[in-house]
Parts: C-alpha cells; sequence; structure tokens
C-alpha cells in the first residue's frame, strides 16, 4: 500500500489533494502517514479520521489541547508545532505533499526529500529561497521533485520525451488578476477585499493578493529558472486572461508546445499524485468552441514591478530568492493589517534588496544560511516599514 502525508492539509491545495486522495480509494487505498494544518482544528481532526492517519499535527502550540480533544479516541497520534512538523517529516513517506504557504514550509520539505521518495512541491517559496540546495539535496537522496504549481505541472509535462537541449524559451501565463486594467491611481488604494477577488482561480487568501500583484507570477518565474535550470532570458511571462493554457514550451525548431486546462488545481495535483500514469480527475472538460478565442497580452510591468524584481533575483541568484520572498512576505503581512498600501508593497520589497546589496551574492551552503537571510530581509522590511510611517 502507497503511503502518503500531505503538508498543509487544510489549506486550498491540501483541501484538493485529500479529496482527490478519497476519490482514488481513500484509507482503503493509501497509508497515511502525517497530515499537518494551521489553526482550522475542525476539518483537519475531520481529515485525520476520513484518511485513518497515523499523526494529525497543528502548526500551533495553543490548539494541541483542541486537537487532542478533536480525535479522542481515534487513536490518531497527536502533536502541535514547529518541531512536530518536522517530526512528522522525519516519518518515512512514499509521496508527500508539500503545500505549507511561506517560508515555513522550507524545513519540512527538505527533511521528506530524505526518505528517496515523491517530493509533490506546492510551496513556492523552497524553489525561490532554496532552489539549488532543494534540488542537490533530492539528487543526494535519489528523490523526485514534482512541481504542483499549474504553471510549472504544464511546462513538465509539456517536456515529457523531449531534450532540454532543443528548448529555446518557457512561458508561463498569468491571469492580470482583478487589476489587470486598473489604471495606477486607483491601484494605490486597493484594498483587501478587491485585491482577493481574483476572477478565476479559487485560492487562499495571501496568494490571491500576490496574484493581484503579480508577485506571485514573479515567485514562479524564479521556480521556473531554478527547476527546469534554463537561462533567465529564455523565460517569459504573458498575460492571459482566460486562464486556460497555462504554461507554454517552445522549441529550437519554431513550435510551441501549449499544456491547456481548466482553471482548476485537481488537474496538477491530480498528475503529480497519479505520476508517471494518469487517472481520472473530476475537472471539467474544455469546450473550445464555447471558449471561442484565446487572449494574451504582454504584461504591464510599471503596474507590476514584481516581475522586473524577479528578473533581478534571477540574475543574482545566491540569497536574493530568499530575501526577496522574506521582504515580499513581510510587505504582505503590513498590508493585509492596513499598514501598507497595495502598490507600497513592490516599494518595500525593492527598498529591502537594495539595502542588503552584496550580502545577496552569496551562495548559501545549507538550509540554516538561507533561513538566517529570511530573518534579516523580514527584519530589515520591517525597518522599512516602520520608516514609512
Amino acid at each position: 500500500m502507497r503511503s502518503i502525508s500531505i503538508f498543509g492539509a487544510t489549506g486550498s491545495i491540501g483541501v484538493n489533494t485529500v479529496d482527490l486522495i478519497a476519490r482514488q480509494g481513500g484509507a482503503e487505498a493509501y497509508r497515511t502517514v502525517a497530515l499537518t494544518g494551521g489553526r482550522n482544528i475542525a476539518r483537519l481532526a475531520e481529515q485525520a479520521r476520513a484518511l485513518r492517519a497515523e499523526v494529525a499535527v497543528t502548526s500551533e502550540d495553543d490548539l494541541y489541547a483542541e486537537l487532542k480533544d478533536a480525535l479522542a479516541g481515534s487513536g490518531i497520534a497527536v502533536a502541535a508545532g514547529r518541531a512536530a512538523l518536522l517530526e512528522a517529516a522525519d516519518r518515512p513517506a512514499d509521496w508527500t505533499m508539500s503545500a505549507i504557504v511561506g517560508a515555513a514550509g522550507l524545513a519540512p520539505g527538505f527533511r521528506a526529500l530524505r526518505h528517496g521518495g515523491t517530493l509533490a512541491l506546492a510551496n513556492k517559496e523552497s524553489l525561490v529561497a532554496a532552489g539549488p540546495l532543494l534540488m542537490a539535496e533530492a539528487a543526494r537522496h535519489g528523490a523526485t521533485i514534482l512541481p504542483v504549481d499549474s504553471e510549472h505541472s504544464a511546462v513538465f509535462q509539456a517536456l515529457v520525451g523531449e531534450d532540454m537541449a532543443a528548448v529555446e524559451r518557457i512561458i508561463i501565463t498569468a491571469s492580470g488578476g482583478p487589476f489587470r486594467d486598473w489604471p495606477l491611481a486607483r491601484l494605490a488604494a486597493a484594498t483587501v477585499a478587491e485585491a482577493r477577488a481574483h476572477p478565476n482561480w479559487s485560492m487562499g487568501l495571501r496568494i490571491s493578493i500576490d496574484s493581484a500583484s503579480m508577485f506571485n507570477k514573479a515567485l514562479e518565474l524564479i521556480e521556473t529558472r531554478e527547476y527546469f535550470g534554463v537561462d533567465p532570458a529564455r523565460i517569459e511571462a504573458v498575460v492571459h486572461p482566460q486562464s486556460i493554457v497555462h504554461a507554454l514550451v517552445g522549441f529550437s525548431d519554431g513550435g510551441l508546445m501549449a499544456h491547456m486546462g481548466p482553471a482548476d488545481m485537481r488537474h496538477a495535483i491530480g498528475y503529480a499524485l497519479n505520476w508517471p500514469g494518469r487517472r481520472e480527475v473530476p475537472v471539467a472538460r474544455l469546450d473550445l468552441a464555447a471558449i471561442a478565442q484565446l487572449t494574451f497580452e504582454a504584461p504591464d510591468e510599471v503596474r507590476f514591478p514584481a516581475l522586473a524584481l524577479a528578473r533581478a533575483v534571477m540574475r543574482t541568484r545566491g540569497l536574493s530568492g530568499a530575501a526577496f520572498n522574506a521582504a515580499k512576505e513581510t510587505a504582505l503581512d503590513a498590508f493585509l493589517e492596513g499598514r501598507l498600501g497595495f502598490l507600497a508593497m513592490a516599494e518595500v520589497t525593492q527598498d529591502t534588496l537594495a539595502r542588503l546589496g552584496g550580502a545577496l551574492t552569496s551562495d548559501p551552503d545549507s538550509l540554516d544560511c538561507v533561513l538566517d537571510m529570511d530573518h534579516l530581509a523580514r527584519r530589515t522590511a520591517r525597518e522599512i516599514i516602520a520608516a514609512r510611517g
């Protein structure tokens, strides 16, 4: 029986993963080693009971008693806190979903690779902040990393059977989010409610706002560089409002291979779960006649400066990805708390990178080095935000 663990089970990716596993036989077909979540204890307990998990872990120390009560009599072990997350990752599993949002997902993903299984990677920050270390760790233990972002899953699928030497370009699509046509003056006053209202995808709060600011796409450009090993000059972003084409790969003969599908994360999750084969996934089938047309346009980098910042990070590499992500997350926190305007998130991120300067060029030799830069960049970003008043 195949063993699995899901880190970030109560978020949107985790919920969809649990749904697909349940549709493929659930506890009768899979041995669930560990499920982890945050503050949604009722959902975590429900998932753990349904999949008969060996251990359920909440990242929140203060919710240990609530989770223990919710799983009383089930025989499922209960734990809480950061150390417990790492201990859960130390439990061997054939397949692990890494869906914890943010830098908090770095260490559990690294730990899971040590078992030599498959890591289904939905945590963008792992590649952005520590891409070379992550890929080296996978190679060291004979582990496989499969991308779960819809865009990178699309690229991965388009490259099956292809020679990377023949790849001329990789094009990542972006919907443009809710602010694609907003004037800059209006963008400056955008609210959290407006920013979270994505026109196509159903996602969590933070990733929805990252999508509205194109920081999500900036992270994906960096991920493309780190996962597929292509030169940054060969990586492009294009706005595609319909969100039907998820990515395209261009080859040396001028041909483009496009991956198309509905705006439903269960496709990318299902592909990673069933790779190298395929199984039926309950997503809508495209009706091309009903869609009628697909449109594309160049992204406006004045409106979305995160894309230019991503290119600078790809050129610098070293610790710049860790600093970029940490500053972005800190600025996003300030926006959610009403202390920073929508456009100011990019300004704070840029100022943080500029202030850290030469410290970003060093190549990290360990995950601790990456996490040290993460802490430094967060502190620097907080100082910059405070100085703005």
